[in-house]
């Protein structure tokens, strides 16, 4: 960057606690939500909207790398609210990072473009008629400083309006000829190497920036995006119009990662390109894996940002044959075996804007939290002067409060589920995945400085990133990697220790193998207060780290019918510890659950995490079989 990008951040601690950034510049706003108006029926609409956004993103992060200058206003969440302005009204208050800043308004793209025009190298354009270049022009743009523009000559398009008219910025990379015919065929040799053609559109461009761009070192391989290419414009309504995820590009783009749109599955071609040979995704996916745990030289892992696009491609809603659930597990099965994790930006929820704004967020050292000592257990009742558990004939269960492995998600969600006034009238175990902080540090920050007494946090699957720990152990048949659960153990105990974690609330194992020896000390290392894994026995105690196996997702939104299955649960299983997995829900529909466990005068408490997990710990303790896990389901 040149000098004049370099802003000097000047901080001062007020009252709050938190500190107020203040830089020699304004922060530009631009205003993009009339795009949420648009009728994406019209191809022209729908093709503008695309464009506008992708250029934004591809610009965001240039500008946003060092400071947080550019921010935008779009995304809305499922209760209508928009999101950007939740959160930029709340650190805009008096005593808050943003306060003070002064900001200038935009509603033109081009307009913000040209105020940064001597920041940016100039444009790489890409082909309307090969979708995966797009992705390919995101990966260029953060590399070369460049922002991207779909090649479209006609008179109110954005290449018409920045590159031959307007600021007339230069094309420093082509990804289509140009007159505008494809410059990746299908055919022959792939342009500019010596590598034949895969016979495939989607994949020949991919090809080609692997070897121009990736083997070259020339991407930051400990970042990589897996978000849909322009195959969305076929049918931008399919799901919430949101979900282009262009504005998830920014933040990427920031750290010059990669971009790739592929299918996990090897027994089928792509659904979006079914005449390729059958795995040809898979093979180029292993390649862009293997290549980044090369280049990390095993020591750090690949942060993925992304989720499959399963009602746009790859699923059985897509024309494949596997089921949608099968084919994320599919996916995690296969990045886990090469180092690498995903920050889950599933469709519903996938869109987050700013990232590479909020990246700047300053977090506090650390976020301590408090666990629960015997005395406090024998004070409350918990615990005998003798040391053993006052059952009283109760049933103690514990909430999995998910899903926040996605920085999307739990950006959209919290004004609304977070935010609800019930919240704190009941104990609930909040996973949250503490590698969010990366994209979302003051989501994660507000947590914590709002938290009430009933709050605790735990991470959620599988602690630092959603990943497969089976398959970080040895063997890795997928990769034949030696095992990267060491790895694994120093990644995940940086995050668990500033903020505070002792708990895994979740190990989703899939279709990877489940946790041994080595796989239950990785996660002794850094979560020594329990871990609640798929593939274990019932009860286990490993080292001292109360294990206990997985049970039943809740899904009734109404808490009536909620109560009813946990009751028939609690009934059928031998134990009085129970976990239970809900998504999305809110406060107020746990503490409905509890009364209306009160009211039917059942033997069943709702525990907060500590003395769930501590409680269970002296159970095991005192119960040998339990903790050697040898007791089973009747």
């Amino acid at each position: 960057m040149k000098k004049y990008l370099i802003i000097l951040l000047l901080v001062s601690f007020f009252p709050s606690g938190m500190m107020s950034a203040t830089a020699s510049g304004p922060i530009r706003i631009l205003d993009l939500r009339a795009l949420n108006d648009w009728n994406l029926k019209e191809k022209e609409r729908a093709e503008q909207l695309w464009d506008i956004m992708h250029t934004t993103a591809t610009l965001q992060g240039i500008v946003n790398r060092i400071t947080p200058q550019l921010y935008i206003r779009y995304v809305k969440n499922g209760q209508g609210e928009n999101v950007d302005d939740y959160w930029w009204n709340k650190y805009r208050k008096a005593g808050q990072w943003l306060a003070g800043r002064d900001t200038i308004a935009y509603t033109e793209l081009t307009d913000v473009v040209t105020a940064y025009r001597k920041v940016i190298r100039g444009v790489v354009v890409y082909d309307s008629k090969v979708a995966s270049t797009s992705n390919i022009a995101s990966s260029i743009a953060g590399i070369e400083d460049l922002i991207a523009v779909r090649y479209d000559i006609s008179p109110n398009s954005l290449y018409t309006r920045l590159v031959l008219q307007g600021p007339k910025l230069a094309v420093k990379c082509w990804l289509v000829n140009k007159d505008g015919s494809s410059l990746f065929t299908g055919r022959g040799k792939i342009a500019g190497t010596d590598k034949l053609s895969t016979g495939s559109l989607k994949i020949d461009p991919y090809v080609w920036f692997i070897e121009k761009y990736l083997k070259k070192g020339l991407c930051n391989t400990e970042y990589a995006a897996y978000y849909i290419d322009q195959f969305w414009r076929t049918d931008p309504t399919r799901t919430v119009t949101n979900h282009h995820q262009l504005t998830n590009h920014d933040f990427f783009v920031s750290k010059k990662a990669f971009f790739f749109d592929l299918s996990p599955w090897g027994d089928e071609s792509a659904t979006d390109d079914p005449i390729q040979k059958k795995g040809l995704d898979l093979q180029i996916l292993k390649t862009f894996l293997q290549e980044a745990y090369k280049q990390n030289k095993r020591e750090k892992f690949c942060y993925i940002g992304g989720f499959p696009s399963w009602i746009y491609k790859y699923t059985q809603h897509a024309g494949g044959k596997h089921e949608d659930v099968a084919t994320e597990w599919e996916f995690s099965r296969i990045i886990s075996a090469y180092n690498a994790f995903k920050d889950a930006d599933a469709i519903g929820l996938g869109a987050l804007a700013n990232a590479s704004f909020w990246q700047h967020f300053p977090l506090q050292d650390s976020y301590p939290q408090k666990w629960v000592t015997y005395q406090e257990l024998m004070d409350r009742g918990y615990l005998n002067r003798d040391g053993t558990i006052n059952f009283q004939g109760r049933n103690f269960i514990l909430f999995y409060v998910g899903d926040y492995d996605s920085s999307s998600w739990i950006a959209q969600t919290t004004p609304f589920l977070w935010d609800e006034p019930s919240r704190g009238t009941v104990p609930l175990m909040w996973s949250v995945s503490p590698v969010l902080a990366e994209r979302v540090p003051m989501v994660m920050h507000n947590y914590r400085v709002t938290a009430t007494p009933n709050d605790y946090f735990a991470a959620a699957d599988n602690g630092a990133g959603y990943l497969m720990p089976g398959m970080l152990q040895e063997p890795r048949p997928i990769s034949g990697l030696k095992s990267g659960l060491d790895v694994w153990a120093k990644h995940c105990s940086k995050y668990y220790r500033k903020w505070g974690l002792t708990i895994t609330g979740f190990v989703i194992d899939g279709e990877a193998p489940g946790l041994d020896q080595d796989g239950l000390d990785c996660y002794a290392s850094f979560s020594p207060n329990g871990i609640v894994p798929q593939k274990i026995p019932l009860t286990l105690l490993h080292k001292d780290m109360p294990v206990i196996r997985a049970d039943y997702d809740i899904v009734d939104h109404d808490y009536h019918k909620a109560t009813d299955v946990i009751e028939e649960r609690v009934g059928k299983r031998p134990i009085p510890f129970h976990w239970f997995r809900a998504i999305l829900k809110s406060p107020s529909w746990y503490k409905g659950i509890c009364d209306e466990l009160k009211q039917r005068q059942t033997n069943i408490e709702l525990l907060d995490a500590p003395t769930f997990f501590e409680l269970y710990r002296i159970y095991l303790k005192q119960n040998p079989d339990a903790a050697k896990g040898v007791i089973t389901m009747n």
